[in-house]
């Protein structure tokens, strides 16, 4: 095979790469933050159930896949009726783990993602910095929610689909799996598109995420 046919194809694959990115499930456009919903006076407070509560992640790279959760650390909405009208939730940073490995690997993938370990604190989310991320409820509208999310030092507002439901005093709120580009929140490490890495070893731009909130009166 000549080298102008090997350049051809890293161009294909690159280009691949890029639109699978762009066209990734239920991606949300982050965009600016929004002032945050405000609560009615007939309103009743949840408070969020953090045993029962969290984030699942998937983060990619060309060869694979990782699986994961985070924990909350607290959290609470308003609801009238039952219509969700604002809310907020603190995020357990350092609760990061990892699900799809086990032992030494998932461990250094964590403490990599964690930036415990020297020299690795700003690739991700350099958890002694910065311990906990912020959910914020700027506006629900139809199965549509919106917020301000905080992740490191960068808000920034993100909409995607949930479904509430109620027991008794429990109320339930999941979201869809939807997907967000770390690198609007300034998490660019490995990324393509802000250097020079090759396909084979790049990871990336997007996370996919999915909320599942259990809350009590």
């Amino acid at each position: 095979m000549n080298t102008t046919s090997i350049k051809l194809m890293g161009m294909a694959a690159v280009v691949a790469f890029t639109m699978s990115c762009k066209d990734a499930q239920n991606e949300v456009e982050a965009t600016a933050a929004e002032a945050e919903a405000q609560a009615t006076v007939e309103s009743i407070t949840y408070k969020v159930d953090t045993a029962a509560s969290n984030i699942a992640w998937v983060g990619s790279k060309p060869t694979a896949d990782h699986t994961g959760n985070i924990s909350l650390t607290s959290g609470m909405v308003t609801v009238n009726g039952e219509s969700l009208e604002s809310g907020e939730f603190t995020i357990d940073m350092k609760s990061i783990e990892v699900t799809d490995i086990e032992g030494e690997g998932a461990m250094k993938l964590k403490n990599h993602l964690s930036g415990t370990v020297e020299g690795t604190e700003t690739d991700f989310f350099n958890v002694n910095k910065y311990p906990t991320a912020k959910f914020v409820v700027t506006g629900i509208e139809g199965n549509m929610l919106s917020g301000n999310l905080t992740l490191k030092d960068v808000t920034k507002n993100v909409t995607f689909a949930v479904t509430v439901a109620y027991d008794g005093d429990k109320m339930m709120l999941d979201s869809e799996e939807f997907t967000i580009n770390r690198t609007d929140w300034g998490i660019k490490y490995g990324s393509q598109t802000f250097s020079d890495k090759v396909l084979d070893s790049a990871i990336a731009d997007d996370i996919k995420l999915t909320v599942n909130l259990v809350a009590t009166k």
